[in-house]
């Protein structure tokens, strides 16, 4: 196999990678919470084919991660009480998991069994004192916009709790986890103090369906045209050899 076929197999490789990363968006059009993630490719200078006279590098496509945009999706009206969502980039919820402390856009919560806050995975949602715990017994819960979680009692307000909104020193340190959870990779966290919470709301996708279905669209249309090159590349390669046996 020569440069140009090595050099056009890693694009298709990439390709194919780019098309799992848009159907995935595309899968979670609607999962609460989900950031648009994107392939980044760069290129790569390698060593060229050994059978090659020319010694110039070749320029392969690599794949050089995803990229995320973490920026806020649509905030939809649910009515529930249990259901916020963060107004504002860049914030996260704190959760606790199995593997440790995590972090979510996902603010579809409701009491577990024991009556502390939780996930729909069933983790803990951490508030500025640990977990929140909501007493059956006391009025409906309300949440205001810097977090603070009330119940009324005797007809008076009793605070359960405040969330645990939290932003880290830089985007490009969050680990995307299962369940819409992060976690970090370096880095800390520090206090949002500038979100707003949103009782009653959850925010949305931010993936836009018409932009990845036409990616997909690109995408195939690429690695169709790619196909091809190389099947030309090796038809040219069997014509060559077949001309140089008839010469010997």
């Amino acid at each position: 196999m020569d440069n140009a076929s090595y050099i056009a197999l890693s694009r298709q490789i990439t390709l194919r990678r780019e098309l799992d990363v848009s159907a995935n968006n595309l899968a979670n059009m609607n999962t609460t919470g989900f950031k648009f993630e994107q392939l980044l490719i760069t290129n790569e200078y390698g060593e060229p084919a050994k059978n090659d006279p020319i010694k110039t590098p070749a320029n392969f496509a690599y794949d050089n991660g995803l990229g995320r945009d973490f920026r806020q999706g649509t905030l939809t009206q649910t009515g529930g009480s249990f259901d916020v969502a963060i107004a504002g980039d860049g914030a996260f919820f704190t959760v606790q998991t199995p593997r440790g402390t995590a972090y979510t856009r996902d603010g579809a919560f409701l009491p577990g069994p024991d009556g502390t806050l939780q996930t729909q995975s069933g983790y803990q949602v951490q508030g500025d004192g640990g977990p929140i715990t909501i007493d059956p017994k006391n009025g409906e819960v309300t949440i205001s916009a810097d977090g603070i979680l009330s119940q009324m009692v005797q007809g008076q307000p009793l605070r359960v709790g405040k969330l645990q909104v939290v932003r880290p020193d830089s985007l490009s340190n969050m680990k995307k986890e299962g369940d819409g959870t992060y976690t970090l990779r370096t880095g800390g966290m520090i206090p949002a103090t500038d979100a707003r919470v949103q009782q009653g709301m959850l925010e949305s996708s931010n993936v836009n369906p018409m932009i990845e279905i036409t990616k997909l669209v690109e995408i195939n249309r690429a690695y169709s045209s790619v196909a091809s090159i190389i099947e030309k590349q090796n038809e040219l390669n069997r014509t060559a050899v077949e001309r140089l046996g008839k010469v010997a």
